[in-house]
């Protein structure tokens, strides 16, 4: 039977909608995220020269040592309205940190005119830079005013972690490797398993030299140091994962951890989280 025009017509519509229809539910490809931002630190005795606000998400710090001391940059959350100063005031006394400053990571410490990087997500809010290096003397850098507050503002843009290629875990009291270390160009996501706060140094040792040398070094640093400190995951609480990137070549290697413990307040080395590794 021929159909007359207008239901052919009618038809050819429908099926082209149809077609349409079909093609509308097909999801949109996801959108592609950006990099991390990236910021530059520069750090002195005793001070931050840093941006007072960032955008939420992936930030991969890059922190340089303008020295002559050894510096890192611990990046910290303050929470409940709590202020760079409140943190100061708090961590003058013996003890845990406050539960309303959490510490997220970031670039750990670099050898003097050296950089290190760490890459770490941040929510918007307020946060503060700081340094707990005390070498020399003993006292924690941010005790001489080594902080520097700064505001992590919203931001539409999404943003993606760094490709790792390797990964470390900080457990209460050592470091698990997801593979063996090799040199190269590698991107490490450190994050802490354990059940308190650790961070993860990486220093080259100098040729001959152990981590005892290095160790006394820090407690009479007199003379030129036994190796030099490449960087890695400044203070992490449990949960959190830093992204760091280094080029490792062959030699001997110490990872290190110097937080102290939360029973009895002695670093965490003393407890055996250090370990010398050989790289050929």
């Amino acid at each position: 039977m021929r159909v007359p025009f207008p239901l052919a017509a009618l038809a050819a519509t429908l099926t082209v909608a149809a077609a349409c229809t079909k093609k509308d539910q097909t999801p949109p490809p996801p959108p592609v995220a950006a990099a991390p931002t990236v910021v530059t630190v520069h750090a002195k005795d005793f001070a931050y020269q840093a941006p007072d606000s960032v955008p939420a998400g992936y930030v991969a710090f890059t922190l340089v040592n303008d020295g002559p001391g050894i510096h890192h940059g611990t990046i910290i959350r303050l929470d409940s309205g709590k202020t760079a100063t409140d943190l100061v005031t708090a961590l003058a006394h013996p003890g845990p940190m406050p539960a309303w400053a959490v510490a997220l990571g970031g670039p750990n410490a670099p050898a003097p005119g050296a950089s290190s990087n760490g890459t770490v997500l941040l929510t918007p809010g307020n946060y503060v830079m700081l340094c707990f290096v005390d070498v020399p003397g003993g006292v924690p850098h941010f005790m001489k005013g080594m902080f520097h507050p700064f505001v992590v503002t919203p931001s539409t843009v999404a943003t993606a972690a760094p490709a790792a290629d390797d990964s470390i875990t900080l457990v209460d009291y050592t470091f698990q490797f997801a593979k063996p270390l090799s040199t190269g160009h590698h991107t490490f996501a450190i994050t802490n398993g354990g059940t308190q706060p650790h961070e993860l140094e990486m220093v080259k040792l100098a040729p001959g030299k152990t981590a005892n040398d290095l160790l006394a070094w820090l407690n009479k640093p007199e003379g030129p140091p036994p190796g030099d400190p490449l960087g890695g995951a400044a203070l992490e609480a449990p949960g959190n994962t830093t992204y760091y990137s280094a080029d490792l070549t062959a030699g001997n290697y110490l990872l290190i951890c110097f937080v102290p413990d939360a029973k009895d307040g002695k670093p965490h080395f003393m407890h055996g989280m250090m370990q010398t590794i050989t790289l050929n």
